[in-house]
């Protein structure tokens, strides 16, 4: 890779799974009230057969791995389990008194903190409890993240007759010293046994989650855990840069320095070697950070230009409407954003009051729409368009510089019609998306608030 390039853009940038980006929320102009009438308004809009999306926070962890920037609560008291779930059935009641008509889950994903720190029994209780009084999609997409240290055939089974199929493991690095440092210690044998039970319940897409850029990784220790991972075939692999943060409040991120970390152009080798590796063996890249082999439903959502991205990451189904249940959980009725508080206590507390745990969000602009959907569309297909009238963006004479030095440096083709990615833009597809990202250009922060690009 160019290195010059690589010094060039590896700068603060957002990964854009929503567009504004939650520091550029206009938080003040956000109200509960409103956010109900969003969440009615975009669940009535809906197609009945498209369904919504369900995302739920479970935020406990026995311990903590240092390398983790999510909102988690560190425990080994599972007395905790029954009462929360209990909160989330109530918040979830909250927002089914909002829709007309039963509601159609087509996607629901569990996610922490470790969803099997929960015993088997709650999961299930949970699932059904959900489940009440709605309809089940013909072809339900549900996920759950599952810990290899802890994830029990009981949990899989458990999970698989209530419609779940697929699940995602956690792996990051199979060297000992990486796992010591980020305090993630599991063996590969651990891992294979959490697969093949996983395939021998039945589950039809299995996600292993890598991670490059970690603290004393190597070239050596990245393509052995590749080599790994596509000794079990899992039908996707996330492939994520390691995004150090350590400023942002609740982060694990201590025990090392930054001193510990492959620094810019040795980390984007960790990511091209890597990249060429599962190539090789049959993977095929998916927007950012994702490969999937070609018989998997988010290659052919690729392929068939259906590929979506929101608070979940990349998918395979897009609707309209996502809520989250949960501590920190994010919800989205493409009109606006809404956020939960993220502290247990306070979460519970507000639902029991019959109140929405709500604390900020964002309601979109006719502008916001226009960028989101460009941004969405880079994202997914690597491509935009601004010849419809819907797409046209006021204001984009002010965007072309940005655009112009992209492709002076061969990273994008750019026509009257729109920007096409190139190969050589890949890398740089955060950059690329941040060219149309109006209100950063507008309020550039003074502070540092996002990773780094590469």
């Amino acid at each position: 890779m160019n290195k010059h390039l690589i010094d060039k853009y590896n700068i603060p940038a957002p990964r854009y799974t929503s567009y504004p980006t939650v520091p550029f929320w206009e938080n003040e102009r956000f109200s509960a009230h409103q956010w109900k009438q969003s969440v009615a308004r975009s669940f009535s809009e809906s197609n009945p057969q498209e369904g919504i999306s369900l995302y739920i926070h479970l935020p406990f962890c026995e311990s903590l791995c240092t390398f983790c920037g999510c909102n988690k609560r560190i425990t080994k008291n599972h007395q905790v389990e029954r009462p929360y779930l209990e909160t989330v059935l109530k918040e979830w009641q909250m927002y089914k008194d909002l829709f007309d008509t039963p509601p159609r889950i087509k996607e629901m994903h569990l996610g922490g903190g470790s969803p099997t720190f929960f015993s088997a029994q709650n999961l299930g209780w949970l699932i059904e409890g959900i489940l009440k009084g709605t309809e089940l999609d013909k072809e339900p997409l549900f996920s759950f993240e599952g810990n290899p240290n802890n994830t029990t055939n009981e949990h899989l089974q458990v999970l698989y007759n209530l419609g779940f199929r697929r699940v995602s493991y956690g792996i990051q690095d199979y060297d000992l010293n990486v796992q010591k440092a980020i305090r993630r210690v599991q063996p590969y044998e651990q891992v294979q046994r959490a697969h093949e039970q996983s395939k021998a319940v039945g589950y039809t897409s299995i996600n292993h989650d890598l991670v490059y850029g970690l603290p004393l990784q190597t070239l050596e220790s990245v393509l052995d855990t590749i080599r790994k991972t596509e000794a079990l075939a899992p039908d996707r692999i996330a492939f994520y840069s390691y995004a150090h943060v350590p400023w942002v409040k609740g982060s694990g991120q201590r025990g090392y320095s930054e001193a510990d970390l492959p620094k810019s152009a040795a980390k984007r080798q960790l990511y091209e070697e890597g990249r060429q590796l599962l190539e090789s063996g049959g993977y095929r890249e998916i927007g950012l950070d994702h490969f999937s082999l070609s018989n998997d439903d988010l290659y052919q959502a690729l392929e068939e230009k259906r590929l979506h991205r929101n608070f979940m990451g990349y998918t395979s189904s897009k609707t309209q409407l996502m809520v989250g249940l949960g501590v920190s959980s994010i919800s989205d009725s493409w009109y606006a954003f809404a956020q939960n508080v993220k502290k247990v206590e306070e979460y519970q507390h507000l639902v029991n009051a019959g109140e929405l745990p709500v604390f900020r969000g964002h309601h979109l602009n006719t502008e916001d729409l226009i960028i989101r959907q460009h941004i969405l569309n880079l994202m997914c297909q690597l491509e935009t368009s601004w010849t419809n009238k819907e797409a046209k963006l006021g204001g984009f004479d002010g965007l072309m510089p940005h655009f112009e030095e992209f492709e002076k440096d061969g990273l994008i083709n750019v026509s009257n019609e729109g920007i096409k990615i190139k190969a050589e833009g890949r890398p740089f597809i955060r950059n690329i998306c941040m060219a149309f990202d109006a209100r950063l250009w507008r309020n550039k922060p003074e502070t540092r608030i996002f990773s780094m690009a590469i």
